[in-house]
């Protein structure tokens, strides 16, 4: 029977990491980036007895995996099998060893068997053991890096936190960043609430739940209409910038409207507010450039205004093309670079401000923590890429050639205006703000974190 094993220390005591396990989001923060996951049935605990079922996969190729977990002993271990799924047997401990003062280690050790036994080791076991370290070196960075980021505040009363986007790539990560750091978070939707962790809004009405808002310690603002998802129309022109003016101002306004209310305000703008640059380096001092994007950045970050005014401390974080395999620009992208016909768009000369995912939440959680900042803050990591320079190393770590370029009058032609200001301009960011904050960044070099999202070793 094989048996996959992988250990890491941490600098947290023991029972810190037991606690991280516990908590809703665990599951959430250690699936791998780069396969897809849907949670079906999700655990309320580590006891015995209870049960996570995942699919696994893109359809129609996808798989039911169902997990029970069977043994717990609170601060050291749990245990959970597999009940249903691709192995013949799967048995996973997590032992969370207690080293010292404010040291423990986490030991993930697996016994399993693959279907038809000694042909299954045969045909898979190699690609099994690939897959397994893959996914457990990212599973165990991830552990450690979010223990790390929570660590300052071990002992500090958790925050109450009301996160509007829940649902999209950045908001869910969030979410469930913050509850596993033991964290309250209230949930924006827009249908019926389902219970006292959701909040009711309909910007497009101006109605919100707004007395839910009274207590909690901060609002994060992530809601808006995609804008890159087609060519922009009129009317799709209109749609992105009247979902960023409405949702923005309700929310600032609610916040202005009380003594009782948050005292910050998080809320999401973007690198566009800059427009079309050229290869100068510009930073949250940088004026406002031209073009529809920097339209929309000017108008979101002006609808937060009643908020600022009323002496709310508001933050104006303006992304950068936010990196995960799960969804984004990176993902589209993915399929033509593994088919070899990726490469520069246009001349691949703009600038490219990028950021990975986990880093866009590790500075949501540095700047909810950070008792100085306020205004514009660019969210991006450090280092100035181009197009170019991104398409080589993402072909790079794949391994594959990134020398089919995009032109310019193909982008135009398929894409418009989106193509031309999105596709074709961009932007050579500094995120001085960060640093002065003293923000580190988890993965500040492109190719260690496209490595880290798509589970590619050196």
């Amino acid at each position: 029977m094989p048996t996959f094993s992988k250990r890491t220390e941490i600098p947290v005591p023991a029972i810190e990491l037991d606690r991280w396990h516990a908590r809703s989001g665990a599951f959430e923060r250690l699936a791998p980036p780069w396969q897809r996951v849907e949670i079906l049935e999700t655990a309320n605990s580590l006891e015995p007895g209870s049960r996570v079922v995942v699919r696994i996969g893109t359809p129609p190729l996808t798989m039911r995996w169902s997990a029970l977990h069977t043994k717990r002993e609170p601060g050291r271990r749990f245990v959970d099998v597999q009940t249903s799924g691709p192995f013949a047997r799967w048995e996973h401990e997590h032992l969370f060893e207690d080293l010292g003062p404010g040291l423990c280690a986490l030991h993930d050790r697996i016994d399993y068997d693959l279907p038809f036994r000694a042909l299954g080791d045969a045909v898979g076991g190699r690609l099994v053991r690939r897959r397994l370290e893959s996914m457990f070196r990212r599973r165990h960075e991830v552990t450690r890096s979010d223990l790390l980021r929570h660590a300052p505040y071990f002992g500090d009363r958790p925050q109450k936190v009301a996160v509007t986007g829940s649902s999209g790539l950045v908001g869910r990560a969030l979410c469930a960043f913050l509850s596993t750091g033991g964290h309250e978070v209230l949930r924006f939707v827009r249908a019926r609430p389902a219970g006292r962790g959701e909040i009711a809004w309909d910007p497009e009405n101006g109605i919100i739940e707004g007395g839910k808002l009274e207590g909690t310690d901060a609002v994060v603002h992530l809601a808006g209409e995609n804008i890159a998802s087609s060519r922009w129309s009129d009317t799709r022109k209109a749609a992105i910038l009247g979902s960023r003016e409405r949702g923005t101002g309700l929310i600032a306004k609610t916040l202005a409207s009380s003594a009782r209310m948050p005292r910050l305000l998080l809320s999401a703008s973007a690198v566009g507010y800059y427009g079309p640059r050229d290869d100068t380096p510009i930073d949250e001092n940088g004026p406002s450039g031209a073009g529809f994007l920097a339209e929309v950045c000017r108008a979101w970050e002006a609808a937060t205004e009643p908020a600022a005014r009323a002496g709310v401390r508001t933050v104006r974080m303006r992304f950068g093309v936010i990196l995960t395999p799960a969804g984004g620009a990176l993902a589209k992208m993915l399929l033509p670079f593994r088919l070899g016909a990726g490469g520069t768009i246009g001349t691949g000369r703009q600038g490219f401000p990028w950021i990975a995912l986990d880093d866009a939440v590790y500075a949501i959680h540095h700047l909810l923590r950070s008792q100085g900042a306020s205004g514009a803050v660019n969210v991006a990591a450090p280092g100035l890429v181009s197009q170019r320079e991104f398409a080589r190393t993402l072909g790079r770590v794949l391994r594959r050639p990134a020398v089919a370029p995009l032109p310019a009058f193909v982008v135009r032609a398929l894409f418009g205006q989106m193509g031309e200001e999105a596709l074709l301009s961009g932007q050579f960011v500094e995120p001085a703000a960060l640093r002065r904050s003293g923000f580190s960044w988890s993965a500040p070099k492109l190719e260690d974190a496209l490595r880290g999202l798509l589970g590619r070793s050196r």
